[in-house]
């Protein structure tokens, strides 16, 4: 049940981060971040992998974009 909970919250996340690519809206990567976070801690408590890694996936692009960036940009 936990894995489907992880899943949920990283395709809400993954909605999120596609538009955070573009540069105008990469600010949004702020709001995307915490969200995967949460999706990421749910899936470590999943006995399942696929939640955990979707979100891994999402948090690893959006923190990349937001250290390159300086978070701003």
């Amino acid at each position: 049940m936990l894995n489907i909970v992880s899943i949920v919250i990283g395709l809400i996340a993954l909605v999120f981060a596609i538009p955070a690519l573009l540069p105008v809206i990469s600010l949004l990567n702020w709001i995307v971040f915490p969200i995967a976070l949460v999706g990421f801690v749910v899936g470590l408590l999943s006995s399942r992998t696929s939640g955990r890694n979707l979100n891994l996936v999402i948090l690893l692009v959006s923190g990349l974009r937001l250290f390159l960036t300086g978070g701003l940009i």
